[in-house]
């Protein structure tokens, strides 16, 4: 008997029914049987569907002799399933890689030891997937993660249902749902009396943080998209709802909550421009009206956008129209108190402007003003210590940023009256990233810039042969940014050429070294920093921990592609092993956590470092890297510990993005294209040969140059302060480090050496 039997009705999907297939009978886990329902389809559907039978037998096909709709074609195939669970996947949806593996161990999880527990329901996440691109979380997708690890009942966790209640978002308990003997009714919204009547009688009900399902939103062709008198099914279809509460009295005090729901989904459908023939609204509102006042449990208040239900279709359009021009009118007040704030802004700048600037001022960002991070806060932090008459300032985006800052430490929010003070008068600025286009530069400011580490891929200029990676991106304007560069660090001559060729603009090249890779430099056995971390992120004593960062990729929209099975990589590192995982930080807040990697963290299979603030710290407490083109290999190999580049699709990268480099040419360690390649690089040992020393060595030779652990005192002091001829004390002697020695840089490279 199957684990999963995955019912897929089908009609009129030929253009994507090969992608949804190809996406289940792929997947990791096998143990599933496919009953596809050709609902007497027009198009090849059927043939497609013989043809994937013919070569697999977990595959079973069901041709319907006349057309009966997706809710009795879904019936069609439940009496052929076998499967401990049932699965209803719409056929042009596809599943995420590893999903059914995540649904298995779910369930595994919720129904403990025993397995006497097993969960009735497993609610899962969803991404929508867009014609044209673009992919988009389910907005309510930290309601699976509050939820717990056990299961629930709705009543106990009554939120479950403010989830899109469809029916391919969960797994069914095939024994419950024979016991209950549910089934899908005829007609337009067939889940909403499938859903809410499975939901409520679920004794058992678990939850998956994970996205398992693509939900293609086609640009034509969705049903219920289209304009038609078939939308007043739902009044059919929540009268069979309130009917199954009619003989479920124990469910009774679900009643309020199902009125309201019938009635704002109602209004919904009302409200949209593309569902009803205009000439039928007037209708579609008095049936519904009639439907809300014969079921409204007594004494049951009404308020809020269900009471229009309660008047005329008149006084629902003036409510509405009137809705509207409230709207309108509070746009149009805002954009005037917004211009008039701009004006008294711009004129106390003005008189800002006019005043000498304060040599003393030092205005600070990081990453897009996100906080005291990267190089900015090394110098910051070193300037607080050896130059205190100094004036830092942080720039940040928000309040919410504000709050994670020591309390000690000055900062004004983008776009204040504040910053816009301080901004006419610093005397300098300090950033890793661009100052927004309308901050004037005084003469006289300085602007240093870190820049964001050291480039493998194209940057800046070199970009405007690449249309897929500058995508949104206005390089012309980058470049007018860049402008006010007054010195930019490098750690290389290698940033040092590439800065030159990528931004064109007159600034000065500074070979201070990395700020943010002084403690790395410094770095020693047991450093304190990089205890902690592992303590806090519950890293076993003694373990290896091995963390992988992969970069951003521009040739798929959203940026995230997932290389390999990290559940996989984690279970074939071993129990003495501990996996470290960072995405890249535009993905921090995407759908790219959802695919797997969150859940993944929360059963303990791998830690998600992506939110710890100080990548620095993440680095120390890590015994080797692994990572394909992420710029982080570069500060890592100032720890001269082991690195793994995982290039298993350098041609693509290449292609979109394009490099400096073949880094597989010229590595700082043992390289994998695929990932067998991989595993057994760490089976082997091979990631910590002495070949993978000899690599790291020439590497560290050629991109750790100038990094001698002095950078940020030598920015403060050469730059802010204006100390010529200053040289650092003698470094301290190397010693040993996690996985090696970490010597200090050759004495000749500390010195200020602009080009």
């Amino acid at each position: 008997m199957p684990r999963f039997s995955v019912i897929v009705p089908c009609f009129k999907v030929q253009g994507f029914l090969r992608e949804c297939l190809d996406s289940v009978l792929g997947q990791s886990f096998r143990d599933i049987e496919v009953i596809a329902v050709d609902d007497c389809s027009p198009d090849g559907s059927g043939a497609i569907l013989d043809e994937y039978a013919g070569r697999d037998p977990r595959v079973r096909v069901l041709h319907l002799p006349e057309n009966v709709g997706l809710g009795r074609a879904r019936n069609a195939g439940m009496p052929l399933a076998t499967g401990d669970y049932l699965f209803f996947l719409d056929s042009d949806d596809t599943l995420t890689p590893g999903a059914l593996r995540a649904m298995a161990d779910r369930l595994d999880e919720a129904a403990g030891p025993d397995g006497r527990a097993a969960p009735d329901v497993l609610v899962f996440d969803y991404a929508r997937t867009y014609w044209w691109g673009g992919t988009r979380r389910n907005a309510l997708a930290r309601v699976l993660s509050s939820v717990g690890a056990g299961t629930f009942t709705a009543a106990e966790h009554p939120e479950i249902l403010d989830l899109l209640m469809v029916v391919w978002n969960k797994l069914y308990r095939r024994g419950f749902v024979e016991a209950n003997g549910f089934a899908f009714p005829p007609g337009y919204y067939e889940d909403t009396p499938w859903t809410f009547p499975v939901m409520l009688s679920a004794e058992r009900i678990a939850a998956l943080d994970r996205i398992c399902v693509n939900y293609r939103q086609r640009r034509q062709g969705n049903i219920l998209s289209t304009t038609s008198r078939k939308h007043f099914d739902i009044h059919d279809q929540y009268e069979r709802v309130f009917a199954f509460l009619d003989a479920r009295p124990e469910l009774a005090d679900w009643r309020p909550y199902l009125h309201r729901k019938m009635g704002e989904h109602c209004l919904d459908i009302l409200a949209k421009p593309d569902r009803l023939p205009p000439s039928d609204k007037a209708e579609f509102f008095r049936r519904t009206a009639e439907l809300f006042r014969r079921h409204r449990p007594a004494g049951a208040p009404v308020d809020g956008e269900v009471r229009a239900l309660l008047g005329s279709y008149a006084a629902y359009q003036v409510a509405r129209q009137s809705g509207r021009a409230r709207r309108e009118l509070g746009r149009r007040a805002r954009r005037v108190r917004r211009a008039a704030a701009r004006r008294v802004k711009g004129a106390l700048a003005a008189v800002d402007a006019r005043r000498s600037l304060d040599e003393n001022l030092v205005l600070y960002s990081a990453f897009s003003h996100r906080g005291l991070l990267g190089d900015p806060a090394a110098i910051y932090h070193k300037a607080r210590e050896i130059a205190p008459h100094l004036r830092g300032v942080w720039v940040l985006k928000d309040e919410e940023r504000a709050a994670l800052l020591p309390p000690d430490v000055e900062y004004v929010l983008l776009g204040s009256l504040g910053y816009r003070r301080l901004a006419a008068r610093a005397g300098f600025f300090v950033n890793n990233v661009n100052w927004p286009g309308s901050l004037p530069k005084r003469p006289g400011s300085v602007h240093i810039h870190t820049h964001l580490g050291t480039p493998l891929k194209y940057m800046g200029a070199d970009l405007l042969g690449k249309p897929g990676a500058r995508h949104g991106l206005d390089v012309p304007a980058m470049l007018r940014r860049a402008d006010r560069w007054d010195y930019s660090l490098v750690a290389n001559r290698h940033s040092e050429l590439v800065w030159d060729r990528a931004y064109p603009c007159d600034f000065v090249s500074v070979r201070t070294g990395s700020p943010r890779n002084d403690v790395l430099v410094r770095a020693r056995a047991g450093d304190a920093a990089a205890l902690r971390l592992r303590e806090r992120l519950g890293v076993p004593a003694g373990n290896t921990v091995v963390l992988y960062a992969p970069a951003r990729r521009d040739y798929r929209r959203g940026g995230h592609v997932e290389r390999f099975d990290l559940a996989r990589f984690a279970e074939d590192l071993g129990a003495d092993h501990t996996l470290l995982v960072r995405l890249h930080p535009s993905l921090a807040t995407g759908p790219a956590r959802g695919m797997g990697l969150a859940e993944l963290h929360r059963r303990g299979v791998l830690i998600d470092a992506t939110d710890e603030p100080h990548v620095e710290e993440v680095m120390l407490a890590a015994d080797v890297l692994v990572t394909d083109y992420s710029a982080l290999m570069f500060d890592y190999a100032c720890l001269d510990r082991p690195l793994v580049v995982h290039a298993d699709d350098l041609g693509a990268y290449t292609a979109s993005r394009g490099v400096y480099f073949d880094v597989t040419a010229q590595p700082p360690g043992p390289v994998s294209r695929s990932y067998e390649e991989l595993a057994g690089l760490f089976a082997s040992g091979d990631w910590r040969d002495a070949e993978s020393a000899r690599r790291r060595q020439a590497f560290r030779a050629r991109f750790c140059e100038f990094d001698d652990g002095w950078a940020a005192e030598r920015v403060v002091r050469t730059l802010l302060l204006g100390e010529e001829g200053w040289t650092p004390r003698p470094a301290p002697p190397p010693a040993a480090a996690a996985s090696g020695q970490v010597p200090a840089q050759a004495s000749g490279r500390d010195l200020l050496a602009p080009s």
